[in-house]
């Protein structure tokens, strides 16, 4: 496990369907370029990424028009029916290049405000981690567990409750691992920490910034818009 490299893999072969767009959301303009061109740059752009590889539907024709497609840091592998099958996709790939020490930042494609101190952030404190661990945000609202009929049935309580946000990151041989076994036992896990925690494993949380919002609703795009205006303007 000496000098791990990082990589990082992003999940793209959704349709959004939720969103109620003609086209994936990941390809939907915003502030004009795809949203998948914000999502890819962080990680394009830190020289400590060795690689990002991306997964993508079979018959995805958006791709070869964006920014990266043909970005000598980008490899594409086929996506596959839910997020988790495009993950282990892309780290079956990876591992033909990869040791399994090294670090996988799995983000996702509808994530396109990450700021670059988070990703720092992340990759900074878990970089000696033994599990490893994600980003995500302490939860602010009063938090209510529902029934079958759509009322409340219980009170949360918030006060060790996090929203799960990405990068998440783990070691590649033991994501691969967990992955495979989620997928095997019939549970298609929505999130890699998940994975982790199946094998009894207890990722670290690190805090992050809620302006890192993943794109699902239609009144999302403009407020992703806001974040990176204010963002720039910080910098």
């Amino acid at each position: 496990m000496n000098n791990p490299r990082f990589w990082a893999v992003v999940p793209a072969a959704g349709v959004g369907r939720r969103l109620g767009a003609t086209i994936p959301k990941q390809y939907l303009d915003l502030a004009g370029r795809p949203v998948i061109d914000w999502t890819l740059a962080p990680f394009i752009d830190d020289p400590r990424i060795s690689g990002v590889w991306v997964a993508l539907g079979a018959e995805d024709g958006f791709w070869s028009a964006t920014a990266y497609a043909s970005h000598p840091k980008v490899r594409r592998v086929d996506g596959g029916a839910e997020r988790c099958h495009s993950v282990l996709n892309a780290l079956d790939a990876l591992a033909a290049l990869a040791d399994g020490s090294d670090w996988v930042l799995v983000h996702d494609a509808a994530r396109p405000c990450l700021r670059r101190a988070d990703l720092d952030r992340l990759m900074t404190q878990l970089a000696t981690d033994p599990v490893g661990g994600i980003l995500a945000v302490p939860v602010r609202d009063t938090m209510k567990g529902a029934d079958a009929a759509g009322r409340i049935a219980t009170t949360l309580d918030r006060a060790a409750m996090w929203h799960a946000y990405t990068p998440q990151m783990f070691r590649l041989g033991p994501l691969r691992e967990a992955l495979r076994d989620a997928i095997v036992a019939g549970d298609l896990v929505t999130d890699d920490a998940s994975a982790m925690e199946r094998i009894g494993l207890a990722p670290r949380l690190i805090e992050g910034h809620a302006d890192n919002l993943k794109i699902t609703r239609a009144e999302d795009l403009p407020l992703a818009r806001f974040y990176l205006d204010l963002q720039a303007q910080s910098c």
